[in-house]
């Protein structure tokens, strides 16, 4: 907020036709770049498909395998990926409410490329592989975390 703001000054006749377009504009360009809580959307947006992937790739392995507690491991993952499949579609409505369109640009070997498209306001944002290993796997201990939580209540 500008000093010119909330005294009362600025809606008098004190202040140009010009220059309170030139700030208007100003801050008009200034707001079309994400701000830090858009950009975790678009990283939750980038992070959470590739978390599903690797559930996928999990459960056809529990499918072909012979332990014993094999149907309980598929319903556990089949209810993460329930819950990741809303969570996407969550961020992807949001994402769309605020204007902001992420898509994915390339993968070079350590990073991953997106570019995010934010009010006409372009940029290329990169995501390091272990970074987001890092991030699934604290996501995933979150939604095990809660399966946890349903299966205790329902022992109880």
């Amino acid at each position: 907020m500008s000093k010119l703001e909330g005294n009362g000054r600025w809606q008098s006749k004190m202040a140009l036709t010009e220059h309170v377009e030139q700030y208007e504009a100003r801050n008009e360009s200034a707001s079309s770049r994400p701000t830090p809580a858009e950009y975790e959307l678009a990283r939750d947006f980038m992070l959470l498909p590739h978390l599903l992937t690797m559930l996928e790739r999990s459960m056809e392995e529990i499918k072909h395998s012979t332990n014993i507690l094999r149907r309980l491991y598929l319903i556990a993952t089949q209810t993460v990926m329930n819950q990741l499949h809303k969570d996407i579609n969550a961020l992807r409505r949001e994402l769309s409410k605020r204007n902001i369109k992420v898509i994915a640009d390339e993968q070079m070997d350590p990073v991953i490329y997106y570019k995010i498209i934010c009010r006409g306001y372009e940029e290329r944002f990169g995501i390091v592989r272990d970074v987001v290993r890092s991030e699934i796997s604290v996501r995933l201990t979150k939604y095990v975390a809660d399966i946890a939580k349903l299966l205790e209540q329902h022992g109880k």
